[in-house]
């Protein structure tokens, strides 16, 4: 089984490579060139204690890009987790965010937040299975609350939250959101 630890800021090259070619299959190479744009150094520069790696002898095989809000001590946020393909379907992305969920109850953080696009029914199963609340949005796409222009114009998203906190038994959902 790879190892889970804290990411190091010279993960960024083999996590931008990742990106481009786990997310080729799907994508063109453009597109998935597109997609790890979304992941500059300065993720892993500034948030590296609050990211983390899975890897093998052969290499990262998942990452998750996540950090404690800056602004508020009750909150985290996860910005981009990538799974190698021949992992998926395994648990290791739910091994990552419950690592993630640990340390940030862990910190003190309350509530971890996520965002996806409207058309990622995939990452919309994951966040829900995984105990995400979908956030009201300002309109309803699908039947999904979506959020227009989240991200720029047209860049509409749909956005999660899940309470959080130390439990004897691990994390566990404590309230909804007030505005659920």
């Amino acid at each position: 089984m790879p190892d889970l630890r804290q990411a190091r800021l010279s993960d960024h090259t083999a996590i931008v490579t990742r990106v481009q070619q786990w997310w080729g299959d799907s994508r063109s190479p453009e597109r998935a060139r597109e997609l790890s744009l979304l992941l500059p150094e300065l993720f892993l520069q500034f948030f590296s204690g609050t990211s983390l790696v899975l890897e093998d002898d052969t290499g990262i095989r998942a990452f998750l890009v996540g950090f404690h809000a800056p602004e508020n001590d009750a909150e985290a946020y996860i910005h981009f987790v990538g799974v190698d393909p021949a992992l998926r379907e395994q648990g290791t992305a739910r091994r990552l965010y419950t690592t993630f969920f640990r340390r940030a109850a862990e910190a003190g953080r309350i509530e971890v937040r996520a965002i996806t696009s409207p058309g990622n029914t995939g990452s919309i199963a994951f966040h829900r299975a995984m105990g995400f609340t979908l956030e009201p949005g300002d309109r309803t796409v699908g039947g999904l609350p979506v959020h227009g222009d989240y991200d720029g114009p047209g860049q509409d998203r749909v956005c999660f939250f899940k309470k959080i906190a130390e439990g004897v038994c691990g994390i566990r959902d404590v309230q909804p959101h007030p505005s659920a």
